[in-house]
């Protein structure tokens, strides 16, 4: 069932979708017949419901989630950027901008000081040396830039917490 908030349509989930959502969370890899009896269902209810949230977006992909450190990106950056003019077509040209360096996994644009934060990952400081003064401090519209270099991720994770939705 689908509920229309703000413009926004949002898929009301039932007990079965969180159980199942939260085991993928968890491990993408579990065969169906796993999670089937992990869930108290069939496999063919399962598979079917996790098409079906596929395709209502839900589940936007499956993928591995690879130790950054383990593969030489050590350094992850926050960076605050504010820009010089704050119109939706400025603003959306930025995060279109952003969304071309693969160092940059995610790209926010926030209310507050600054117009977006960044985080950005990469092998060393001298890597986001180069990156900040041959792309992001020479992207359009850029006033200013503050960066932070993250010492110790602490609490990190790809889970939603599932547990706020009401069903």
């Amino acid at each position: 069932m689908f509920l229309n908030l703000s413009g926004i349509w949002i898929v009301k989930l039932d007990e079965t979708d969180l159980k199942l959502l939260a085991l993928m969370q968890e491990d993408c890899t579990l065969p169906l017949t796993e999670i089937a009896e992990r869930i108290g269902s069939s496999k063919s209810v399962v598979g079917r419901r996790i098409q079906q949230l596929v395709d209502a977006g839900i589940i936007k992909s499956r993928v591995a989630v690879v130790d950054q450190e383990k593969v030489g990106l050590g350094i992850t950056v926050f960076a605050h950027v504010k820009m010089k003019k704050h119109d939706s077509q400025s603003l959306e040209s930025f995060a279109d901008f952003m969304f071309r360096y693969p160092q940059v996994l995610e790209c926010h644009t926030m209310m507050g000081d600054f117009d977006f934060l960044l985080k950005i990952i990469v092998p060393s400081v001298a890597d986001y040396k180069d990156f900040f003064w041959e792309s992001l401090s020479k992207a359009q519209g850029v006033q200013e830039v503050n960066s932070s270099i993250c010492l110790v991720s602490s609490c990190v994770t790809t889970e939603l917490p599932l547990s706020y939705i009401n069903t």
